[in-house]
């Protein structure tokens, strides 16, 4: 098996496939079933996998859960969209006794091969951060006609990573709860955790499988133990049937440091799990309590509220020449000279002339203020500017009134608030932020205790507050290391330069 998968590894790196495309190191996969395998429900299961390439995922589920329990029957089904792969995985299938007719070609988001099936387990390692544009117009027309009847209702991520379609496909293959539920392992790398604000289609994806209680547990893995790719890769374990203790909770187990360095590296696997790694995992998942290696967080934990603050804005005025001449370069301005009727008519060059008699007159206006006047408040200057132009039968058209407004002004944290229409203070762009609530705080409290007191005149737009979901697991397992000290680093510092002056004696001497 190792030495067919070593093939695949060089042949798959001359083609450029994806990362995990082909292929799944096998204790990854006997880790996965070990976490699905707890307990086993019934004596006849099936399982899926809508990525299966050469079916070493299935192969593997199939062995192992024979091992785990020799009485149970396993039937298995997968989708695969390479050919070559899906003709060795119905091969596979084939020579082990399986049903060949189980495993589908084709695209699994476009043209679900098994569109009316669902399965006590689902196991998969899609292929990582890959786009799916091709897909696009089934996918969002799927998401847009059917919602939450559909595959992708909880929200669509970037184009550039498809994994959480994957997931969202995954589920929509689960069993009812009454119908004894499903378990779903999943491979992802790091994005899936956190990528994407709150009210994002990533977001939004988490938010609908946390607060569904789905996630029961995310386990962080090494790195160097794939194939192709070296970087750190995660667990994911769903389930709609969680046993009462895990109910409305979420286990993080960080298994970075369980691994063992192989003799020989295959590409760039270099790290591999042992049975005791796998054992230790299995154990830590099962012991279900908090540890040097697990973490048991409430579902809400990993919500917040992400809050708009808007501060009021303040504009000072001041006409000055030099700010009259900018005031006839800005398009509104001069849209007051140009004409939609026919280029060179008469009626055009008519519309044109008075234009440009309306113009001066605007500037005529301006210029009877003092450069030196400075206007603090925003409804005293327009109210005074409007005035005068209807003294002087002068039209300001909105969009030139904006214009003049946003010509002659500048921030000033002196200068008096601007209000709307309501008189309600008017929000300023260029002072806007953000904070993020934690869901089981407490909005006005954290706002009166973090922002208020360096911020007074602030307020929260509440239309414009979003709910959203990460899942920071490494920041819950960081551990501080202090820097060294100070003479530490000096001493390595007048090491190095005494090199670098005996290096330059050489060359100059």
């Amino acid at each position: 098996g190792y030495i067919y998968e070593e093939l695949l590894r060089r042949f798959s790196e001359q083609s450029g496939e994806e990362a995990g495309e082909h292929f799944t190191p096998r204790e990854v996969i006997r880790l996965m079933v070990e976490l699905l395998a707890i307990p086993i429900p019934d004596r006849h299961l099936s399982i899926y996998d809508p990525a299966c390439g050469t079916g070493g995922m299935l192969s593997v589920a199939q062995e192992y859960l024979a091992e785990l329990n020799p009485d149970a029957t396993l039937e298995v089904f997968g989708q695969e969209l390479n050919e070559e792969s899906y003709a060795i995985c119905k091969s596979d299938m084939m020579l082990k006794g399986q049903d060949p007719e189980n495993v589908k070609f084709g695209n699994s988001f476009t043209h679900d091969g098994l569109p009316d099936d669902t399965f006590h387990y689902c196991i998969s390692n899609p292929p990582f951060g890959v786009e799916w544009k091709t897909a696009a117009p089934a996918i969002k027309a799927e998401h847009e006609a059917r919602g939450y009847a559909g595959r992708f209702g909880a929200g669509l991520p970037r184009i550039n990573d498809g994994s959480l379609l994957f997931l969202q496909h995954m589920i929509s293959k689960m069993k009812q709860p009454e119908d004894g539920g499903s378990r779903v392992a999943i491979v992802f790398n790091g994005s899936p955790l956190f990528t994407g604000a709150a009210g994002s289609g990533e977001s939004e994806i988490r938010r609908w499988i946390i607060e569904n209680d789905w996630l029961e547990a995310v386990v962080a893995m090494p790195d160097q133990l794939f194939y192709n790719t070296g970087i750190f890769t995660y667990l994911w374990i769903v389930t709609n049937r969680k046993p009462k203790r895990r109910r409305g909770k979420i286990q993080l187990i960080n298994a970075v440091s369980l691994f063992q360095k192989m003799r020989k590296s295959l590409g760039q696997k270099r790290h591999e799990l042992s049975e005791e790694h796998i054992a230790q995992v299995t154990r830590i998942y099962g012991e279900f309590h908090q540890s040097e290696y697990s973490k048991i967080f409430d579902n809400e934990d990993f919500g917040f509220r992400k809050i708009r603050v808007e501060r009021p804005l303040r504009l000072k005025f001041q006409v000055t020449p030099e700010r009259i001449e900018a005031l006839r370069a800005v398009k509104a301005f001069e849209n007051l000279a140009t004409s939609k009727k026919k280029k060179g008519s008469k009626a055009a060059q008519a519309e044109i002339e008075e234009g440009r008699r309306q113009q001066e007159a605007i500037v005529g206006l301006l210029q009877a203020y003092r450069p030196d006047d400075v206007y603090m408040d925003r409804e005293a200057f327009v109210d005074g500017l409007k005035a005068s132009a209807a003294e002087q039968g002068i039209k300001l058209a909105a969009p030139v009134l904006k214009a003049i407004l946003a010509t002659f002004s500048e921030r000033d944290e002196e200068a008096e608030v601007c209000q709307d229409r309501d008189l309600n203070p008017e929000p300023d762009p260029e002072l806007r932020d953000y904070e993020e609530v934690p869901l089981k705080e407490d909005v006005q409290e954290y706002f009166a205790r973090e922002v208020l007191p360096h911020v007074p005149d602030a307020w929260i737009d509440e239309e414009a507050t979003k709910i959203g979901y990460e899942i920071p697991l490494n920041r819950h397992f960081y551990q501080y290391t202090p820097p060294r000290p100070l003479e530490e680093i000096e001493a390595d510092i007048k090491e190095v330069e005494k090199d670098i002056v005996q290096m330059l004696a050489e060359v100059t001497g």
